[in-house]
């Protein structure tokens, strides 16, 4: 299921990292994933009953990690 987020909403969030990034829904491999990744730095925020987790802790690496 892809995330949907007030479009208002997603033009203010941004990336916890350093730079401040802006968020783009879904993943590069997976645009229907339930995350938001960083135009940045590409580290994947899930997004848990509709609410995006911003925490760098909480981040997916961008390799695929955890």
């Amino acid at each position: 299921m892809a995330v949907q987020l007030d479009p208002q909403l997603l033009e203010i969030l941004a990336c916890p990292c350093d730079e401040h990034a802006p968020l783009l829904v879904g993943a590069p491999d997976d645009p229907q994933a339930d995350v938001l990744t960083c135009t940045s730095c590409a580290r994947r925020f899930p997004v848990v009953d509709g609410i995006p987790v911003l925490l760098l802790d909480e981040a997916l690496d961008p390799n695929g990690g955890g």
